[in-house]
């Protein structure tokens, strides 16, 4: 299922075991997959189910890429089917262990706002800022959902803006601005009769809607292999053949950026990076039954790569690093 699918065409216990089944035949991508079966669990109703996957993932023996993102799912989730002293059992852990990633401060921070813990839920929010922001004049864009979260938080609460909340409305990019869409009198215009009343409250809505759509769902990829310098080495070493498909690491980088701008100019949405391994695409040749050195399997390999959730997003974002793992932003690397 792609997941640009309209969700009223959406068998999500169907999705869910069919990410299961992936996870099976992929191990090494079994925490995304798994999370992604859960999240389609929970779209389901079937709240237990999702929290049975939660806890394989915790107390599988390989070693998760983000145990605090998984935790903190598994929070979330449980005060949605009534198991709060769990539930808040979890978060007060997270913040215990103060993770160095955003993601799992978001969910935490909007499951109490979720259940009207509004003053805990800013609490939550501003750790998470002092944590992860630093002095740079331009905050990491993973850090962005902390401060748009407080922003709406405090405008719940009536507090006036700070100096992160106008940092927020700076980084906010919406036609709509975050007043707008935090504005807790928003809600009065939906019982109005006045047909321009709601006219802007649709617009606002949309707005808001169209920024968590771009952010959490975004369509499939059209991604381009990228092979990391001892990687393309190793290739390159096993399968000569495919010299004249790679003639140097650094023609390669330069033809994936080329590829990918001709693309954003011709009009094509939605653009990214999947990163190769030689044992993984010589398993993807073996289950194709076809030699790794036919080049018309890179491209299929590199569309399997995207739809098991490894695709990064091209460009990257204003201040992010590059694409190809250089060290450097993108604007002073391959952006320049």
């Amino acid at each position: 299922m792609r997941p640009d699918t309209p969700a009223e065409n959406v068998d999500h216990t169907a999705e869910a075991a069919r990410l299961e089944r992936t996870a099976g035949l992929y191990p090494e991508d079994a925490e995304v997959l798994l999370l992604r079966a859960a999240a389609h669990l929970e779209l389901s109703g079937d709240r237990p189910a999702a929290t049975t996957l939660y806890d394989r993932l915790l107390s599988s023996g390989e070693g998760l890429d983000n145990p605090a993102l998984v935790r903190a799912l598994k929070a979330s989730n449980l005060w949605e089917y009534g198991h709060e002293a769990e539930a808040r059992a979890i978060i007060e852990g997270l913040r215990t262990s103060a993770p160095r990633d955003p993601a799992p401060w978001v969910i935490i921070a909007e499951a109490l706002e979720a259940h009207d813990e509004l003053e805990a839920a800013e609490e939550t929010f501003s750790e998470a800022a002092r944590l992860l922001l630093t002095d740079s004049a331009e905050p990491a864009p993973s850090t962005h959902p902390l401060l748009y979260g407080r922003h709406r938080v405090r405008r719940m609460r009536g507090l006036p803006h700070d100096d992160w909340d106008a940092l927020a409305d700076t980084l906010h990019t919406s036609p709509v601005s975050l007043d707008e869409l935090h504005d807790p009198k928003r809600v009065w215009s939906l019982g109005s009769d006045n047909p321009a009343e709601l006219a802007a409250e649709i617009s606002r809505l949309r707005a808001e809607l169209g920024a968590y759509r771009e952010a959490l769902s975004r369509p499939f990829p059209v991604a381009v292999l990228h092979w990391p310098a001892p990687e393309l080495t190793e290739l390159v070493s096993a399968y000569p053949a495919l010299s004249t498909e790679y003639p140097s690491h650094s023609e390669h980088l330069a033809t994936i950026e080329s590829a990918l701008r001709e693309l954003g100019a011709s009009g094509t949405p939605n653009l990214g990076i999947v990163t190769g391994t030689v044992p993984s695409y010589e398993a993807f040749a073996a289950s194709e039954a076809t030699p790794p050195t036919d080049t018309t399997l890179l491209p299929q390999y590199a569309t399997t790569l995207a739809a098991r959730g490894r695709a990064i997003a091209w460009p990257p974002q204003r201040g992010a690093e590059c694409w190809c793992g250089a060290g450097q932003t993108y604007a002073e690397c391959h952006g320049v």
